[in-house]
């Protein structure tokens, strides 16, 4: 199942999408559930499952994309994370995940632009695979882990490299204003439960500049989220954003930077397609 949360008149919703469109459930289900967060946090998804379904009420064409998760309470995104990029970045393999905090107003959805700010133009692609919670995962282990996950969804973690490393922490490089993405929905463990078996492709202008297994983590998802377990509650609606491939454009000769005009795509195989334009702040 493919469940996204949307705009529509000026209006917040969500709802499935199944082959024909978007099933809006808000009408149905919004006087008790008000967003696709409260149904993860009811543990009501079956609700989602009952409509799949049902007559369409828009094109996909028919709405605007927002992050499928637009209310997160928390955002976790793990830092140099794959082999690859870890070998290009030329650090030695860290003994523990690398974490960061992101705002969730730092993204948008699906088809909305990236916003590079006025204040650099080093601005940098990064395609990732975002979890999202499913049920409260506070001291799991390993073993257990994959049962607290609802589904998976793409990101474009879109970084401002000059910011991002003005000192050695960075949250400003990694919080600009609609810098990066997530979407276009979610696609539920039922239909998709097993991340070692995605491969992971970001495009920029139709060029496949990141190429790798979702398997090239170093730290995987179960380890990533019992390791996050053990000093946060993760809860439902929450997004954990797992790192990105070898091929950003910090370290190519020279470095390649997202500008006004581009599209640039994250393609993982069995979630969905990410894609976005890129436009500078105003």
């Amino acid at each position: 199942m493919k469940i996204l949360s949307f705009k529509k008149n000026n209006k917040n919703s969500f709802g499935v999408l199944n082959d024909n469109g978007i099933v809006d459930a808000g009408p149905k289900l919004n006087k008790k559930y008000p967003n696709l967060k409260s149904i993860l946090e009811s543990n009501k998804i079956d609700l989602l499952k009952k409509i799949e379904n049902d007559p369409i009420d828009y094109r996909i064409d028919d709405v605007d994309f927002l992050p499928p998760i637009p209310n997160a309470e928390k955002i976790i995104c793990v830092g140099i994370n794959y082999l690859g990029h870890i070998k290009e970045t030329g650090r030695e393999i860290p003994k523990y995940p690398v974490l960061f905090s992101r705002f969730i107003d730092s993204f948008v959805g699906h088809n909305e632009p990236l916003v590079r700010p006025r204040v650099s133009s080093d601005f940098d692609y990064e395609g990732e695979l975002a979890v999202i919670i499913g049920k409260r995962a506070w001291h799991v282990n390993e073993a257990s882990a994959m049962e607290y996950v609802a589904g998976y969804s793409c990101c474009n973690e879109g970084s401002i490299r000059d910011y991002q490393f003005h000192t050695i922490q960075w949250m400003p490089g990694k919080n600009f204003f609609k810098s990066g993405s997530i979407g276009p929905y979610i696609t539920t463990t039922e239909e998709q439960n097993d991340p070692s078996n995605f491969y992971l492709q970001t495009k920029l202008n139709g060029n496949i500049l990141q190429n790798a297994p979702v398997s090239d983590l170093c730290f995987s998802i179960p380890q990533l989220i019992s390791y996050c377990s053990e000093w946060t509650p993760l809860n439902p609606g929450d997004i954990l954003i797992t790192g990105t491939p070898g091929g950003v454009g910090r370290v190519r000769k020279p470095p390649i930077w997202m500008k006004p005009n581009d599209e640039v795509e994250v393609n993982i195989s069995g979630v969905g397609i990410l894609k976005n334009t890129i436009i500078d702040e105003k």
